[in-house]
């Protein structure tokens, strides 16, 4: 077990927990290995818990073949993303509460983008994936998670992939804020959405920055093998301001 990815993954479980966006042992974080395995946070364990030793790995169906302890009912749906999304090697499933209230209720925010920088950052869509219980077909999910970072899980909660542990924490982050403010601005009529040529022009940067599964796509990262065992931390702030420059 690589010990510097079961210090992220341990750490990020703590980071869901400390945020509040996981009560009693809901989420679950996993990172692709260089071998066809992946290793996974254990289930029935606080995520305040989570410690390097108590970590598991598993192979490409799921079953553990490292550790002591039992992987989540849901890594179906991570192995899901893994089979979509062959760039990205972490996957990260929390409820953080504002964005979870949309998906329980059966809506999206996000399918007219309100702030420009968002769109950069996660793209013009964060697709609903109807309820399915764990175990069922997985289909719907690889289709939304192919065209998106992060996507709503109705009557569920949320899940965001990334080439890094901060990336996909960061876009679960940009979720939630952008939930909370679609539901702030509800009541005074909703968010007026971006012009369709401004977002047009925003996912064309997005694109140009090797954001997103097209602009990975174009950097070749998309079905170039399995990525690297421990990818360096993506600058995705660094990379939204430079696309922003570029629109003038």
């Amino acid at each position: 077990m690589d010990e510097t990815l079961a210090r992220q993954v341990a750490a990020l479980c703590q980071d869901l927990h400390a945020r509040a966006w996981v009560a009693n042992h809901d989420g679950n974080v996993s990172v692709r290995l260089g071998d066809g395995r992946f290793l996974a946070s254990p289930t029935a364990v606080s995520k305040r818990d989570v410690r390097p030793e108590s970590l598991v790995v598993v192979d490409g169906e799921g079953k553990v073949v490292q550790g002591t302890r039992r992987v989540f009912s849901e890594m179906a749906l991570h192995l899901a993303a893994y089979r979509a999304r062959p760039d990205v090697s972490w996957v990260v499933h929390a409820h953080p509460p504002h964005a979870t209230a949309w998906a329980v209720a059966g809506e999206s925010f996000w399918d007219a983008p309100f702030l420009a920088e968002a769109v950069v950052s996660l793209g013009d869509s964060v697709p609903l994936v109807s309820y399915a219980m764990p175990g069922s077909s997985t289909a719907a999910l690889e289709a939304a998670i192919s065209r998106a970072d992060a996507v709503l899980l109705g009557n569920h909660g949320v899940l965001t992939v990334g080439p890094d542990a901060e990336t996909a924490l960061l876009r679960m982050e940009l979720v939630e804020h952008l939930a909370r403010i679609a539901a702030l601005a509800r009541p005074l009529g909703g968010a007026r959405p971006l012009p369709a040529e401004d977002v047009a022009k925003l996912l064309d940067a997005r694109r140009k920055a090797g954001l997103g599964p097209e602009g990975r796509a174009n950097a070749g990262l998309t079905g170039a093998g399995t990525p690297p065992l421990a990818p360096p931390t993506t600058d995705v702030e660094a990379l939204v301001r430079d696309a922003l420059r570029r629109l003038g």
